[in-house]
């Protein structure tokens, strides 16, 4: 039985779903901003979301639970848990880290992403207690369907100026390993929503999507991805098997027989079906199978190489890290010559390491990361109890499905950058909010605590306000890149007005400045590229050609 619902719990439902498709589906044309140009249009999506969720939150009537009676206020407590205090003190961390940052902008970006992440994570816990988590679940699998299918268009033959000739098939997430880990992470929660249906209809539109990513897992052919598949599977599996051992509406093994056939089927589908993707290798998907676990050369020699030196840097600052967003600014002190994740001008190839957790330890310190590591162990256990000590099936189905995806969106964070992107953020957070309700984990976890009422308002207007701040920020960059690309001087001018953390337009204005011998604006821009990469050997150059110097990162 649905609760009743107020405007503001229609506004964060509509909000959520308008925003799941968005993040899907956006980006931007200018390709002399390869990555920031499907980042910046998903961190719109992302910020404006958070920041209307918190707007409807703050309108929010009572808390309301549901009981075998209907639904009743719970009074004026807040249903806090140790998840709740260990997710808070990260936020606090990486907020108090990003104010020490070398780059700031790179800080508050990346801080301001966490907590819009956060702030969907209670908002979509609020609306499944407020009896809409399946249609919360639902946006969430329609809009990954959606962003799995850009892909496949375009592994197909489609083009678009919105899709990137580089590592292709990446639809409109830029590169196939951002869309295939998306898809891992939406397979088990495709396969719950085909198994929890109401219909046969929504049970088959489900399953067949739920073959639609497994045809992007493969033509991917991203390794992280298919670990997280295969890791996802062991939870989903026990939930399945304890729901079809509890009394309620257990799983049909009809349906069950129909997710293997669609998950067969896009397999099979992906490597028989000619596609536009050329692969340098006669049997490509054969040699992505052998080198899973290859540590020993490859890209796997080089993240090993990556994270031994990125401990070193969280050695160097164990309490805070380098800041947000910041480890590209100090990982070449710490990396030799050679190593493969630099270019040949000494910086780094991509502006984040190659897992989440390796991130958040370099970035934000070792206790922002053991707080992090606390609110994952406590999302496991919660799993964990749902499918194990559920007393109906449903509950024990939702269970495995919320510990399969806290799984994948776990593993595929341990080989690259996830929770710290707009759209993965994006889905896993929302999604494993929905499920913590759904399964009744935080039923049986939760106690309520002190949490005035003035307080927990407080909360919710400060995350709007940072989600409202953050999407004025990201409206500028991708402001800044739109005049960058007409290549003009006063627009390129304009460009650095609306993104004065831009590396690239600060470096483009200096060497405009040096074009024309003025060497006061040459200082100024290349000062202050240098300042925001203190790696790159461009600014020093134009500074000193102007009698400047700036301290080489390695010094």
């Amino acid at each position: 039985m649905p609760a009743p619902s107020s405007r503001a719990q229609r506004l964060a439902l509509r909000s959520l779903q308008l925003g799941a498709l968005l993040v899907a589906i956006a980006a931007l044309r200018y390709k002399l901003f390869d990555l920031d140009r499907f980042f910046v249009p998903k961190e719109l999506a992302l910020h404006a979301t958070a920041a209307l969720v918190a707007a409807a939150r703050l309108a929010w009537p009572a808390v309301r639970r549901r009981t075998p009676d209907g639904w009743h206020a719970e009074g004026g407590h807040a249903r806090l848990t140790l998840v709740d205090a260990a997710l808070g003190l990260y936020l606090l961390l990486s907020v108090v880290s990003a104010l020490f940052a070398q780059n700031p902008w790179l800080g508050a970006r990346a801080t301001a992403l966490s907590l819009s992440g956060a702030a969907l994570f209670w908002g979509a816990r609020a609306l499944a207690r407020a009896g809409h988590g399946r249609t919360v679940l639902a946006a969430v699998g329609v809009a990954i369907t959606v962003g799995a299918a850009t892909s496949l268009l375009q592994a197909y033959g489609v083009e678009s100026a919105y899709f990137s000739l580089n590592r292709a098939p990446g639809g409109t997430f830029g590169n196939r390993n951002f869309v295939a880990h998306l898809a891992a992470i939406g397979t088990p929660l495709l396969v719950g929503l085909s198994l929890r249906a109401r219909s046969r209809r929504h049970a088959a539109l489900a399953a067949l999507a739920t073959g639609a990513l497994a045809t992007v897992l493969v033509l991917s052919r991203s390794r992280g991805a298919w670990l997280a598949a295969a890791a996802s599977a062991v939870p989903l599996l026990v939930g399945v098997w304890r729901a079809r051992q509890l009394p309620g509406v257990r799983p049909k093994l009809g349906r069950v027989l129909l997710i293997a056939l669609a998950l067969a089927g896009g397999a099979t589908a992906a490597l028989k079906i000619p596609n536009t993707l050329e692969w340098k290798s006669d049997s490509p998907y054969l040699d992505s199978v052998k080198g899973v676990v290859d540590y020993r050369g490859g890209s796997g020699r080089g993240r090993l190489k990556q994270y031994a030196n990125s401990a070193r840097m969280a050695l160097d600052d164990p309490l805070l890290g380098v800041g947000p967003g910041n480890w590209a600014t100090r990982y070449p002190r710490f990396a030799p010559a050679g190593d493969p994740s630099l270019t040949p001008d000494g910086t780094t190839a991509n502006p984040w390491p190659s897992s989440d957790w390796v991130a958040i330890l370099s970035e934000r310190g070792l206790p922002a990361f053991l707080a992090f590591a606390a609110a994952i162990a406590g999302l496991a256990w919660w799993a964990h109890r749902a499918a194990w000590r559920a007393a109906d099936a449903d509950r024990a189905l939702t269970g495995g499905v919320f510990g399969a995806m806290l799984a994948a969106t776990v593993v595929v964070g341990a080989f690259d950058a996830v929770l710290l992107l707009a759209a993965p953020a994006f889905f896993a957070w929302t999604a494993l909010g929905a499920l913590a309700i759904e399964s009744g984990a935080v039923d049986d976890a939760a106690r309520p605590v002190p949490w005035p009422a003035f307080a927990r308002r407080g909360a919710w207007a400060l995350l709007g306000l940072v989600g409202l701040l953050a999407f004025g920020r990201a409206a500028g960059q991708a402001g800044a890149m739109a005049l960058f690309s007409t290549g003009r001087t006063t627009a390129i001018g304009r460009a650095g007005e609306l993104d004065p953390g831009s590396y690239r337009i600060r470096l483009r204005q200096a060497e405009l400045a040096a074009r024309r011998g003025r060497c006061p604006e040459v200082r100024r821009h290349a000062g202050a590229a240098a300042d925001l990469l203190p790696a790159a050997p461009a600014p020093r150059r134009l500074l000193a050609a102007c009698g400047g110097r700036r301290r080489a990162a390695a010094d």
